[in-house]
């Protein structure tokens, strides 16, 4: 069986580390006023990438922690996935520039599948585009708008346009310690080939056992929140469901 990845998630907020609870801005804790400790904490306990979000720039519509991101990839020494707020080619480069290797993007390609294109040309496998769903539904704008598109329409719009990697987060699930959607995600890598990472609900290593039985070869990854810092599970035990296959 492939690799499957645990993404410690890092969530950037007035420069702390925090979590948010289904994407509310009014539902956060705040785990550590040291974002660059915990990255190189992750890295030193096996995680083999780090997925970072700049959620004040995903509410602001622009990056506001680029330098802190910077700081955090280097003291991580592992690759890292850098998203929120980034609209423009400008921004893309300035993140890049820090020392992530891919950027995250969201509403400025759920908007233009023809703008999907030209960043997925540009920028290859260093691009993942975040697929936030509730209910089946696309959200976007920092998870604050919806509308009538679904994700598996968006996923293979996204994958027609050369995208080679997609995050599929379902918001119910995000920060809830309730577990993950298989079905979802199960949808989401059925609909596509391109490389698919599941986000939100992740609570046990039993959630990356259920992944793993999907079979999916197209299913990369997973990535684990708040369940890491309040001791729900610990990235080893992660890290060991993800080798074994949950023991098959």
């Amino acid at each position: 069986m492939k690799p499957f990845v645990i993404l410690p998630a890092i969530d950037l907020r007035g420069g702390r580390c925090v979590r948010l609870r289904q994407g509310r801005a009014d539902a956060e804790t705040s785990y550590s006023a040291d974002p660059v400790a915990v990255a190189r904490q992750w890295a030193e306990q096996g995680a083999p990438w780090l997925h970072v979000v700049d959620l004040d720039g995903a509410f602001a519509g622009k990056p506001v922690h680029t330098a802190l991101i910077g700081e955090i990839a280097k003291a991580a020494g592992i690759p890292i996935e850098v998203g929120g707020g980034l609209r423009t080619d400008a921004d893309i480069r300035a993140t890049l520039d820090a020392g992530v290797a891919r950027v995250i993007l969201g509403t400025r390609v759920c908007a233009d599948p023809g703008e999907a294109r030209r960043l997925a040309a540009w920028l290859g496998d260093r691009l993942a585009v975040g697929i936030d769903a509730k209910d089946g539904i696309v959200q976007v704008r920092g998870w604050t708008e919806g509308g009538d598109l679904r994700t598996t329409g968006l996923a293979r719009r996204m994958e027609e346009a050369g995208v080679r990697t997609l995050i599929v987060t379902d918001i119910s699930r995000d920060g809830m310690l309730q577990g993950v959607n298989a079905a979802a995600m199960d949808e989401a890598c059925a609909a596509v080939a391109c490389n698919v990472i599941a986000s939100g609900g992740v609570t046990t290593a039993a959630d990356v056992t259920t992944l793993r039985h999907l079979a999916r070869p197209n299913l990369w990854g997973a990535i684990a929140g708040r369940a890491l810092y309040e001791g729900a599970v610990t990235l080893p035990e992660l890290l060991r469901a993800a080798a074994d296959g949950g023991g098959e």
